[in-house]
């Protein structure tokens, strides 16, 4: 064995490491290494020594990495107060590594967790770990292992005092804008988990309605996959400009090499989720808010996974549609609807963001979202500068779509939405995001909604009472009697 191939050893010198990393899966691995790229010193740590110990081997030219081969020695080499961030498995893997970490720090110690944890975790370990004086630190990364390892948007949950000690290592290891950080402190606790489940809920949406704009160019234009990404390639230079727009061009135009036609024509059709947008969707349940375009995009990854009963059905009810040939559409009217669909999905996005934060007490800016995921995220996009002025001029607008910019900018885009969903509907073409952004739009519209007639039958079979248009109170009609309204107490 040569020099080179020995295992590297840990730092001689205890104290020395700024910030310690647990976890040296891809995530975590690129995260400590984008630390030490910027003049930080790290020590890495990971249960199976030998990932740790390759992390120091193969990036240990980049920055100051020390080894460390358990926990003991993570936290013996950090200086004080130390500050460790955990990139491990969300779940119980997060909370057998801090409850490891726990005794082996002090109380000023700062523990982070960077993993995709539910934000409900965050809030109940951040109260746990300061029973024992230590902080703790909920952090959201968005941008994959590209982004850990460049600058990701970092989305942090935590007091101001916590913060003060971790901001400065994240902020200037994320992504950056006219030298902004896409980094801010959200809110207490659980927001920045929070903040980050809700932006995987709108990148489940944003993804979706490009995969629905792509669909339709196949079924109803007849366009080949190479002839769509040089459409998403053109797209990429409008309005619509963004991170996933610019990839979806690269995927359409790459051929497979078995088969040398498009790959996405080999891959399986079966959407997968690691579990975010699921909860954003339960968290807008328990809240009450209506973010339809993100619900319909998790439902259509569990649908489209069902394989079973898609082929059951599909033998059962054909897949011909009698109603006639499909109506065509031109492909501005399909940008104009991806680009309103999407402005719906960020407007409903920060709208749960609002609830939550209500609900929480976290006071969150919501200014500060659009600001922070310009760059470095999934979801970066151009419109994103637009909707931080929006909202930076109407903070108190009760929702994006109702901003001078936004109201106007969907009004015009409407007409081409609604012709795009009637020929996918004419052309049995499910567009189950972009059929939900247009009722929801409807709806937002509407002067009377049928609700009343909900109202209604509720108080006919469960006396659950209703309100009137034309004078205050609750009312209850005597349905099973004489039918006579009495105002309920």
């Amino acid at each position: 064995m040569t020099d080179s191939d020995a295992a590297p050893t840990p730092s001689t010198s205890p104290g020395h490491a700024q910030v310690g990393v647990t976890g040296m899966a891809v995530m975590g691995r690129n995260l400590a290494r984008n630390f030490a790229r910027h003049g930080f010193r790290v020590a890495v740590h990971n249960r199976t020594t030998s990932k740790a110990e390759a992390v120091v081997r193969e990036f240990g030219h980049e920055g100051d990495l020390t080894l460390a081969r358990s926990l003991e020695e993570l936290v013996a080499a950090l200086e004080r107060p130390r500050r460790v961030i955990v990139m491990v498995a969300a779940g119980p893997g997060t909370d057998a590594v801090i409850d490891e970490l726990v005794p082996l720090l002090d109380p000023g110690d700062v523990v982070a967790d960077a993993g995709n944890a539910h934000w409900r975790d965050t809030v109940r370990r951040h109260d746990a770990l300061a029973e024992h004086g230590i902080r703790f630190a909920g952090v959201g990364v968005s941008g994959g292992e590209v982004g850990a390892l460049e600058g990701p948007s970092v989305m942090p949950g935590a007091d101001a005092d916590t913060y003060a000690e971790i901001g400065p290592f994240l902020e200037v290891v994320s992504a950056h804008v006219d030298d902004e950080p896409c980094c801010t402190l959200v809110g207490p606790d659980g927001a920045g988990h929070f903040v980050k489940m809700v932006h995987n809920g709108i990148e489940y949406a944003d993804m979706q309605l490009i995969a629905e704009g792509y669909d339709l160019m196949r079924r109803l234009l007849g366009m080949e996959p190479a002839a769509a990404a040089e459409v998403f390639r053109e797209w990429d230079g409008t309005e619509l400009e963004s991170y996933l727009v610019g990839i979806t061009a690269e995927v359409l135009a790459q051929s497979d090499a078995g088969t040398a036609g498009p790959l996405v024509d080999v891959i399986r059709d079966a959407a997968e989720q690691k579990g975010t947008g699921r909860w954003t969707v339960q968290s807008a349940l328990d809240l009450g808010v209506p973010v339809t375009g993100i619900a319909e995009a998790t439902m259509a990854r569990a649908l489209s996974g069902d394989t079973a009963r898609r082929a059951a059905v599909r033998d059962a009810l054909g897949d011909q549609d009698p109603a006639g040939p499909p109506a065509r559409v031109p492909t501005d009217d399909l940008r104009q609807a991806l680009y309103a669909a999407k402005v719906v999905s960020y407007a409903q996005g920060l709208d749960l963001v609002r609830a939550g934060s209500a609900e929480q007490c976290w006071d969150v800016e919501l200014a500060e979202l659009p600001r922070i995921w310009r760059d470095g995220c999934i979801i970066r996009a151009r419109l994103l500068a637009d909707i931080t002025e929006a909202l930076e001029r109407h903070p108190d607008a009760p929702s994006l779509l109702a901003t001078p910019t936004f109201a106007r900018a969907v009004t015009e885009r409407l007409p081409a939405l609604r012709r795009v969903v009637g020929a996918a509907v004419q052309g049995g073409v499910p567009v189950p995001v972009l059929s939900a952004v247009l009722a929801y739009l409807d709806a937002l519209r509407a002067e009377r909604l049928p609700a009343a007639l909900v109202q209604g039958l509720r108080d006919y079979f469960g006396a659950h009472t209703y309100e009137r248009v034309d004078r205050p109170g609750s009312f209850h009609t005597a349905w099973a009697a004489d039918r006579t309204e009495v105002e309920a107490g």
